[in-house]
């Protein structure tokens, strides 16, 4: 009896149409692209905007490093490493991607914001 009632109910239920795999994506697909324009790509242009500060470093800049110091290429070359002339007399070594910022020499300071 049991069979038969499920015979019965196999055959009254219609069968599901199988989801369509595009529609079950896009949730996934919308995410990465979120992701993509407020994350990978920002940091992407960061990252080449950085790469060509240090790239374009040369004798005479004023520079500061990531650890807060401040001073004076002495010796810039294509190499990863430059000195920099913190003082008087006091040259140091430091490694070009550790530059935060670069002011060349005729690039007045920027003004302060309140």
């Amino acid at each position: 009896m049991l069979s038969l009632y499920l015979a019965i109910a196999m055959q009254a239920a219609p069968a599901a149409a199988a989801p369509n795999p595009i529609i079950q994506m896009a949730p996934f697909i919308l995410i990465f692209g979120i992701f993509y324009f407020l994350l990978i790509r920002p940091q992407q242009q960061a990252r080449k905007k950085h790469e060509a500060m240090v790239n374009a470093v040369k004798r005479g800049d004023k520079v500061v490093t990531a650890g807060g110091l401040l001073g004076k290429v002495v010796k810039a070359g294509d190499g990863p490493e430059i000195q920099v002339e913190l003082a008087d007399g006091i040259v140091v070594t430091a490694i070009k991607q550790t530059l935060t910022d670069v002011k060349q020499k005729n690039q007045p300071a920027e003004p302060e914001k309140d």
